[in-house]
């Protein structure tokens, strides 16, 4: 009995101490509310820093075209909702626990218990997601689609090709053959074929991944490294050639990848380069294309190889035909047009280049080609049949001009994808157009002269519209052409002097290429010589003093990683001086080169420009791009440059004057471009838009990249924006009701415009902002405006507002951003190819549903968030 009242009295006495301590507990929570508000509220504070460093990180990340990982969008929108609408809710709680009771008799116990309950369960969320938000990293790369895909142009059906196609697409898919190569004389198509091998690869998910090099005859480690990890997304850390290879080589043994490496000359050590061998599961299947079996067999080890031959007689005649049209064998053209046919050798490359000059063309220009193609020219040309280099050098005789024929030849030796405004500076320094004087006109003509070459078959397009390319077996007849005329001395590996020509070779050339080199001739003895290329890996490479002594003909000098020596003085003709990632010192002696008209110092090491540079009273273009060390430009300098059209000059110069301020030991004001009446194109930073003189006019410019703030903002890309001749960027910092007149000018016709940090403002382009404005635009990216609802206020005036030439539109970091238009009736048409829209907090109506603003939309990327 006793044990039982024992156990009993425990029990009660237990169920006493809980049932206390529960009490006491929830007392506590009533009692202590403010205090539990009061830490739920800091810890939240902690949250909201830790969620704006992530986002700070997360937008750095978009800006470089990443992706962020699905774990850091969840975290962010927890840490919204947790300093949005909990903390709106805990708020709520609060307001009403201060009110009181029992009409304002007694305190709210209830409320008070709730609020502090619920403050006390979110600390311990917040807690969590602070654990939690300490992310390694934010982002990740896309792997870049692979430009692999021909174009159905460019591969035909034969039933030879097709039969060689599908022996490739079974050696491809043999596990026991990691090394594969395709053969055959230039201009045969076994790049063609290749692609086509990759498309079907991809198309029937063979493997992982694909990538492509091109090796060319002077084979670039570094370059070939970089092309394919581009096409892996691999960012390199390393500097050094081992380190590269080491880290391209982790990243292959990854996934099944297909290596196609195109136009092997010589021996390629694949291991330098960094793509595995091994078996099956260590090793990626490789790819080769040669003009030489042996390279293939004995220097690459290939385990299978295939001949791609010449197309049959029916194939070939099937080719010239589909360029030329059926009516050909139904005209009194068709026994001519197949002799002239047969005269290309079924080289698809030839076909194609002369049925494209013929085509429409009078019966005695065939009868002429005919007779002329019958006569195979005598060069020697290894690989390739008389008959087809004659059809190519048929095809360059019979370009229309002089101009045109130059231009060729001139493309010929500045490699694959190559910058058409290298061209253009080459062109003006060489002076092969007549009849233009200005920079605008000689690009106009350039312009004009490279499509006739492309309609020709001669030249390619380039991967982008501002390249141009050639195919290698035009380039090497174009080389050989030009060779019997004005010899070219192109030398682009490593060597030394024993590399060079002999004394009577050298003094009848006319162009040397020479990148590479470990030394160099005390004197360069080529008197007729007018275009030196140079460029060295070598930093303690120095040019001797007497190297220019006999190159008095000189018109283009370009080096690359180089300095100049003092003997440039002598260069009294030279019209062209490009300088590209060069230690300069004092650069003092460039002024003495009074014909000069294109300078070009890019990448290099430069702290002042000096004043002799005024004394080039015949400079038509100044480019400094990329001198991030450029701090000085003395005042007086710029303006005595009368006849400059084109001044380059990106974010490399900033320490601009306010005009007035100048003086002897300070920098140039803006002022000073207003005596360059012939200025039409312009790239250049302004600081703060306050130094823009009131009287500047921007009005002449045809040309434009002007970037107006601070740049240390946000890192403006301006490599791809060159595509757009107009590019307006401005980093306020303010209302964009504050600009002037002079930048309004540019706003007007500006086809790419970036505006940043606008504020103070709900409507971001006001009605009285908008006018004429837009007409020309086609890119429009607007960013960080924490007031803007709208982009544009509907009104009258804005209702005739269409923008039909845009094609992209941006808006990134607008919180409270409603709709592109407000409210009104109207309509604002526009029409967008590419539209992102980054991390739109509250983003209700951006395509509006009322009839403010009519969108016609063809997307070409996934809307984001």
């Amino acid at each position: 009995m006793e044990v039982i009242t024992g156990t009993a009295s425990n029990l009660v006495a237990g169920v006493v101490g809980y049932l206390f301590q529960k009490v006491k507990r929830n007392f506590s929570y009533v009692c202590r509310y403010r205090r539990m508000v009061l830490v739920f509220e800091k810890k939240v504070e902690t949250l909201k820093d830790k969620r704006d460093g992530v986002l700070l990180d997360v937008d750095a990340a978009e800006k470089n075209g990443e992706n962020i990982y699905p774990e850091v969008n969840l975290w962010l929108a927890k840490a919204d909702k947790m300093t949005g609408s909990e903390l709106k809710e805990v708020k709520g709680l609060e307001n009403e626990a201060n009110n009181k009771c029992f009409i304002g008799l007694c305190p709210n116990f209830k409320a008070r218990y709730r609020l502090s309950k619920k403050a006390e369960e979110e600390a311990a969320a917040v807690d969590e997601l602070l654990q939690q938000g300490g992310f390694d990293k934010v982002s990740y790369r896309d792997v870049p689609r692979p430009i692999l895909f021909v174009p159905p142009k460019d591969f035909e059906d034969f039933d030879s090709r097709r039969l060689m196609f599908n022996n490739i697409m079974e050696a491809v898919k043999d596990p026991n053959v990691n090394i594969i190569g395709v053969h055959g004389m230039p201009g045969v198509g076994k790049t063609t074929l290749v692609r086509e091998v990759v498309r079907q690869v991809k198309e029937d998910k063979l493997f992982d991944s694909v990538v492509m090099a091109v090796v060319t005859h002077t084979p670039d480690v570094q370059k070939i490294q970089d092309q394919i990890a581009d096409m892996l997304g691999l960012k390199f850390e390393e500097q050094s050639m081992i380190g590269r290879a080491s880290r391209l080589c982790q990243r292959l043994m990854k996934e099944n990848i297909l290596v196609v490496l195109d136009d092997i000359w010589a021996k390629l050590d694949l291991m330098e380069v960094g793509i595995p061998l091994g078996d099956e599961d260590q090793g990626c299947t490789i790819l080769l294309t040669s003009r030489d079996l042996n390279v293939l067999l004995k220097d690459m080890d290939a385990k299978k190889n295939f001949p791609i031959g010449v197309l049959e007689h029916e194939e070939a005649w099937h080719f010239f035909k589909k360029i030329m049209g059926d009516g050909v064998e139904s005209s009194d053209l068709l026994p001519i047009a197949t002799e002239v046919a047969k005269k290309c050798g079924g080289l698809p490359i030839a076909i194609r280049t002369l049925a494209t000059f013929l085509k429409n063309e009078p019966p005695f220009v065939w009868e002429d080609a005919l007779r002329q193609l019958s006569k195979p020219s005598s060069s020697n040309f290894k690989g390739v049949p008389a008959t087809v280099y004659s059809t190519i050098e048929w095809s360059y005789d019979r370009l229309q001009s002089e101009e045109h024929k130059q231009t060729f030849l001139l493309c010929s030796v500045m490699g694959h994808n190559a910058s058409l405004d290298l061209l253009l500076v080459f062109a003006m320094g060489l002076g092969l157009f007549r009849g233009v004087s200005t920079i605008k006109e000689t690009r106009n003509k350039l312009l004009t002269v490279v499509s006739h070459l492309k309609a020709s078959c001669l030249l390619l397009d380039g991967c982008t519209n501002l390249h141009f390319d050639m195919h290698d077996l035009i380039s090497d007849v174009a080389k050989s052409i030009a060779s019997k005329g004005n010899p070219v001395f192109d030398l682009r590996r490593k060597h030394d002097l024993n590399d060079w020509p002999d004394d009577e070779t050298m003094k009848e050339c006319d162009k040397i290429i020479c990148i590479g080199m470990s030394e160099l001739p005390d004197q360069l003895k080529c008197p007729k010589l007018t275009f030196l290329c140079m460029g060295s890996e070598d930093p303690r490479m120095k040019i001797p003093t007497t190297f220019f002594k006999e190159t008095k003909n000189l018109k283009v000098l370009y080096l690359v990683g180089i300095s100049l020596p003092s003997s440039i003085s002598l260069l009294g003709n030279l019209r062209v001086l490009r300088l590209v990632n060069c230690v300069l010192g004092d650069i003092a002696l460039i002024g003495e080169l009074k014909n000069l008209e294109i300078l070009n110092i890019v990448s290099s090491d430069i702290e002042m420009l000096p004043k002799e540079i005024g004394q080039l009273t015949k400079l038509k273009r100044l480019d400094l791009r990329g001198c991030s060390k450029l701090k000085r430009i003395p005042p007086g300098v710029l303006c005595k440059l009368s006849r400059l059209e084109e001044l380059y000059m990106d974010i490399s110069f900033v320490e601009w004057v306010a005009e007035g301020h100048s003086s002897l030991q300070s920098n140039s004001s803006l002022a000073e471009l207003k005596a360059l009446s012939c200025l039409t194109a312009l790239e250049i930073h302004i600081s703060n838009a306050k130094i823009i003189p009131k009287d500047f006019s921007f009005e002449k410019l045809q040309r434009y990249i002007i970037f107006i703030g601070e740049a240390s903002h946000w890192d403006w890309n301006w490599g791809w924006v060159n595509e757009y001749s107009r590019t307006l960027k401005l980093n306020l910092q303010t209302s964009i009701s504050f600009l002037n007149n002079e930048v309004r000018v540019l706003l007007k016709k500006a086809e790419n415009l970036y505006i940043d940090e606008v504020k103070g403002v709900e409507i971001l382009l006001h009605e009285l902002e908008v006018g004429n404005y837009f007409q020309k635009l086609k890119n429009l990216h607007i960013q960080n405006g924490e007031m803007v609802q709208y982009i544009l206020k509907e009104s009258d005036a804005v209702q005739k507002i269409e923008f039909l030439q845009l094609e992209s539109l941006t808006l990134q970091g607008l919180p409270n951003l409603i709709s592109f238009c407000s409210k009104n009736e109207g309509s604002t048409s526009i029409s967008l190819q590419d539209i992102a829209l980054f991390k739109q907090k509250v983003f209700k109506h951006i395509f509006s549903s009322s009839s403010a603003c009519i969108f016609i939309i063809q997307l070409r990327k996934s809307l984001s968030n």
